[in-house]
């Protein structure tokens, strides 16, 4: 299985990137790949003049039409998620998102952004044929330590315990995802049809 990581926080230090990747690192040790792109990742100019063209955004637009799953995360901004999020979701094909289980999170200054978030970027992860959308995780900026001298990065126990039920509900949807069919055994079955005619 295949998990895409999608850090919408322009800053080198986020929040919602830890809470991002403490999220990538549970599905990891529990053996699923997970692929980890951040808006930073791309040139301003690529996600400012929709160059569908640049070969980060191609390989990016690649790993998402092979996902299982994303995890997209993002700092509040003006009671909305990060434009830059914005600027890189559009350079996705229409229907990027279908048949993927998508797991929201946001991180913001205080519990007023809550739904603020949901009703800027659902509509958005919609609009790409989203069809499974998890309920999200938001967190108070307050609720997430920064990982500093000696000591990991860390959530608060309430958090850390929202995060984990949400993650345990994007394992389980992940696994009842119907697995694609191996060429070669739909080759020997149509074979085996052939000869019992």
């Amino acid at each position: 299985m295949l998990v895409v990581s999608l850090a919408g926080s322009p800053s080198q230090r986020s929040r919602s990137g830890v809470l991002l990747d403490l999220a990538g690192d549970w599905l990891q040790q529990r053996g699923i790949e997970v692929v980890r792109y951040g808006v930073r990742d791309f040139p301003a100019e690529d996600l400012l003049h929709g160059c569908f063209d640049s070969p980060l955004v191609q390989r990016f637009i690649e790993h998402v039409q092979a996902a299982d799953g994303l995890l997209i995360a993002t700092p509040v901004y003006k009671a909305s998620f990060s434009g830059a999020l914005k600027t890189l979701l559009d350079l996705l094909p229409e229907r990027a998102l279908a048949h993927k289980v998508i797991l929201p999170m946001a991180s913001g200054g205080s519990v007023a952004h809550m739904l603020a978030v949901d009703y800027a970027r659902k509509p958005v992860l919609t609009a790409l044929k989203a069809q499974e959308m998890l309920h999200g995780v938001y967190a108070i900026d307050a609720q997430i330590r920064y990982a500093e001298a000696g000591h990991a990065a860390s959530l608060a126990p309430e958090l850390a315990e929202r995060l984990e039920e949400s993650l345990q509900q994007l394992h389980a949807a992940l696994a009842r995802r119907p697995q694609p069919l191996d060429p070669r055994l739909l080759h020997d079955r149509l074979t085996s049809a052939r000869w019992s005619i």
